[in-house]
């Protein structure tokens, strides 16, 4: 046994012949040891540090969020939520309108009972009934628009302005009435009727469908011509809802043309007047308010003097100063016949609706 004074048998740890030879590498400078900082924890503190060092790693638990953050992922849920519903069931969607009927027509020849009455075109207007009315787009007065329960005002007076706009370029234009281009007439329709307006004109037929003159007013240009481009007008329009998603727009208005043999200069003495009246009735969704188009659903046309025979269903053929109906009158309907009703129909040209002949012809004083 060693003295107290001497050192152990075995040789010191780091140092040569120790049993630690790994650490032998291992040096410490002076400014380590220096540096380094010895700290001893309290009781209290070294229980805190142990006990987080075996904490258990906890798993997932609603209270690991904050409450701001469940909020508004719950909000941004039912917002996402509310949007799918309000976009497959919305409850002011507007329902589902199906496609428009075919434009139901009937053009009417007004005969004659005496000869037609001629002279000069101004001095003719003034001894008619046409001697009050407008001339031109300014005798298609539109009535004062308000909103109705289920349109705007605004929505309202749109709606009127595409139904005047109609008939000024499907009764007034002096192109149209010559049987030129018709596609400004087109484009204000709504593309289901654009079929049977194509069909009625390349083909006409007087089946109640497709009379090319129950979408427009036209002439035969190798017949007869304008001997005044002033056409007189007068009539009324209203409007009403037909439900929720639609207005309905009635129109009916009279139409005075002055005409002449075709090939006569624009100053001839030979003009006679023939009138038109046109009820058309418009529908219009809010789709056709959008792109200021129309449904017209019925065409009702009166239009003399032309005879009982004429074909009117590709263009009026109006008879022109002297000349006079053929002896065969309207023709006459037998209540108890079966099958359709026959589509061609004729009336009478009553006497007062055209200028009296002695007043309509001019004198030699005015030539």
């Amino acid at each position: 046994m060693a003295g107290l004074g001497e050192p152990p048998e075995e040789a010191p740890e780091g140092l040569p012949g120790g049993g630690d030879d790994e650490y032998r590498s291992v040096v410490f400078d002076e400014s380590f040891v220096r540096a380094a900082r010895l700290q001893e924890f309290s009781a209290q503190e070294r229980m805190r540090e142990h006990a987080r060092a075996v904490r258990s790693r906890p798993g997932w638990s609603p209270r690991a969020f904050s409450k701001p953050a469940i909020a508004l992922v719950l909000l941004l849920l039912i917002a996402f939520t509310t949007a799918i519903y309000m976009g497959v069931r919305h409850p002011y969607q507007p329902p589902p309108t199906g496609r428009p009927e075919p434009l139901r027509m009937s053009v009417v020849p007004l005969a004659p009972q005496d000869p037609v009455p001629g002279g000069d075109a101004e001095q003719l207007f003034a001894h008619s009934p046409a001697a009050q009315f407008r001339t031109g787009g300014s005798g298609i007065n539109l009535p004062s628009a308000t909103r109705t329960t289920h349109f705007s005002e605004a929505q309202v007076m749109n709606a009127l302005s595409i139904a005047k706009d109609y008939l000024v370029k499907s009764s007034l234009d002096p192109d149209v009435l010559a049987g030129g281009p018709d596609h400004q007439i087109r484009v204000l329709l709504d593309p289901d009727l654009m079929a049977q307006f194509d069909q009625s004109l390349a083909t006409p037929a007087d089946d109640g469908r497709h009379s090319a003159t129950g979408w427009l007013v036209r002439f035969d240009p190798a017949k007869v011509a304008l001997a005044d481009p002033r056409i007189r007008v007068q009539g009324s329009m209203s409007y009403t809802e037909s439900d929720p998603d639609a207005l309905l727009v009635a129109t009916d208005y009279v139409f005075v043309y002055a005409l002449h043999p075709a090939g006569n200069g624009p100053h001839t003495e030979d003009a006679s007047l023939f009138t038109v009246r046109r009820e058309l009735t418009f529908r219009l969704d809010r789709e056709d308010l959008r792109l200021n188009r129309t449904e017209i659903q019925v065409s009702t046309e009166q239009a003399g003097p032309q005879a009982c025979s004429a074909d009117v269903a590709s263009r009026l053929r109006p008879l022109l100063a002297g000349e006079r109906a053929s002896g065969q009158g309207p023709a006459g309907t037998d209540p108890y016949a079966t099958g359709p009703a026959p589509e061609a129909l004729c009336g009478t040209l009553a006497t007062g609706a055209q200028p009296s002949p002695s007043t309509a012809q001019p004198s030699p004083a005015t030539g």
